[in-house]
């Protein structure tokens, strides 16, 4: 029986997006060990805002260099990134030395998912293609489930190093299958790189997301005034991009993706989604611990129906979407994000725990409709050279507004502290109550923002190029159905 490269591919591809996915919920768990053994109490947020500024900054990047020179080259250059961070993190020895292993850990992650999204994009017809992204959204939704699991497991049993040296048997696997199956059918050109442009985007996004992830946080380093500055800096740096990018014969992100009338919709509520859902279901576990006074795990398990539910509608969606079109699932996943949030904003302390799990099931099967339906509508509505830029940009746009959502959230909860005396349970439960309200008031727009997509059937945009793509690729698979040995 011979295996397709197409399907060794797949499993291969599959693998990076467990790694990368699994990556943002593993370490949380077996932080405080690390902090207890390396000290440095002071640098515990640099862990993770490190490798999200990192991978972040990269998302673009890594999807515009692999729609000029391929993509094979540049994902198994991002596994080996990664794979290079994970060893440094496993044998760092001071939290200094972590942050920066992690900040390059977060360069390799930035490439794994949206690069992994784009060659299976490329790989499978489009009849095919919703399916095959069904099972990588539900990949990441099980990720996020056994990543809390396995840290504190691994941790306990055999040493928080290993959090991160697992990664390397299982990364390299997916870069041997991939580098040995996947056929480049990309002919490289001769392009000027937009060096300019890199440098620009790198330093106004990492400068707009190291302010949001600073502000309102105590920091004997961290000033009110650098905080200040470094938001300046990101306007400046931003204006500067734009004039840039509109001038340059091969621009680093092309501006009039964001005027096309099916993408740029799509981008502006990938937005939206990162700043509400994934700010909000960043303090649903303090609410249920500092206002309910539940334990720790009971607090996690709140969010455990939030991921069940994207898993399963993610798989379910990927059947549907062929048949009803994006538009369609997007405004039912977002319509159902808006009514758990409606539920979340009214909670208090007398809410069991039961309603709560229930409204967040609810909101994880909206996310599983809408998220999955957003990427596959921008894979087809672009041609081939630009198809690695709007998945990765969708990622990216997700991706700040997560960091913005946090800390946005974060600051209308720190409003509502008293400042000289101690936290209180009332004082805590007003501000989550009104982070959970403005959150809740961003889901709609996100919502309203989706009815800006196009209407019609799933391939009623489909770029003309798009229709031929993954037929060829697939086919040139196809005629080699054998690895080399």
């Amino acid at each position: 029986m011979r295996v397709s490269r197409r399907t060794i591919v797949t499993v291969g591809v599959l693998g990076g997006n467990f790694l990368a996915a699994i990556e943002a919920t593993i370490v949380a768990t077996a932080m405080p060990t690390i902090v207890e053994q390396l000290g440095g109490l002071a640098h515990y947020a640099w862990v993770f805002a490190a490798y999200l500024l990192s991978s972040t900054i990269a998302m673009p990047l890594w999807g515009r260099l692999s729609d000029l020179h391929g993509r094979r080259r540049f994902y198994l250059a991002a596994v080996a990134l990664f794979l290079a961070g994970s060893v440094l993190c496993g044998a760092a020895g001071s939290m200094e030395q972590l942050v920066f292993a992690r900040a390059v850990q977060g360069l390799g992650a930035g490439g794994l998912l949206p690069l992994g999204m784009t060659i299976i994009g490329e790989l499978y017809t489009l009849q095919e293609r919703a399916r095959a992204q069904g099972i990588f959204s539900g990949v990441w939704g099980v990720a996020s489930v056994l990543g809390p699991m396995a840290g504190g497991l691994i941790t306990e049993t055999v040493s928080w190093r290993w959090v991160f040296y697992l990664n390397l048997p299982f990364g390299a696997l997916a870069a041997v299958l991939v580098g040995l199956a996947l056929v480049e059918t990309h002919a490289p050109r001769r392009v000027r790189i937009d060096y300019l442009g890199v440098a620009t985007l790198t330093g106004a996004v990492g400068s707009l997301l190291f302010a949001l992830t600073q502000t309102g946080i105590h920091d004997p380093i961290v000033t009110p005034a650098s905080v200040a500055a470094c938001y300046a800096a990101a306007v400046i740096l931003s204006l500067l991009f734009v004039a840039i990018e509109r001038r340059v014969v091969e621009p680093l992100l092309p501006l009039d993706l964001f005027a096309d009338r099916l993408v740029g919709p799509a981008l502006l509520c990938s937005l939206l989604i990162g700043v509400s859902i994934f700010g909000a279901i960043s303090f649903v576990p303090l609410f249920v611990q500092a206002v309910q006074g539940f334990s720790a795990s009971e607090a996690g398990s709140v969010l455990t129906p939030f991921l069940v539910g994207w898993v399963l509608m993610s798989i379910v969606s990927s059947r549907l979407l062929p048949r009803t079109g994006s538009r369609p699932m997007v405004v039912s996943g977002l319509t159902l994000c808006s009514l758990g949030f409606a539920g979340l904003s009214v909670a208090d302390a007398s809410t069991s725990l039961l309603v709560l799990r229930v409204e967040m099931g609810v909101m994880g099967l909206g996310m599983g409709m809408s998220l999955l339906s957003l990427i596959l509508s921008m894979q087809n509505a672009v041609s081939r050279d630009r198809l690695g830029i709007v998945t990765s940009l969708g990622g990216f746009m997700r991706a700040t507004g997560g960091a913005i959502g946090v800390a946005l959230l974060g600051a209308i909860v720190n409003a509502a502290l008293p400042a000289s005396a101690g936290v209180t349970g009332p004082a805590m439960a007003s501000g989550l109550h009104r982070a959970f309200v403005v959150s809740a008031v961003l889901s709609v727009l996100a919502l309203l923002s989706s009815l800006g997509l196009p209407a019609g059937p799933h391939d009623s945009r489909l770029h003309p190029e798009a229709a031929i793509r993954s037929g060829t690729v697939a086919a040139a698979l196809d005629d080699h159905d054998s690895p080399p040995a």
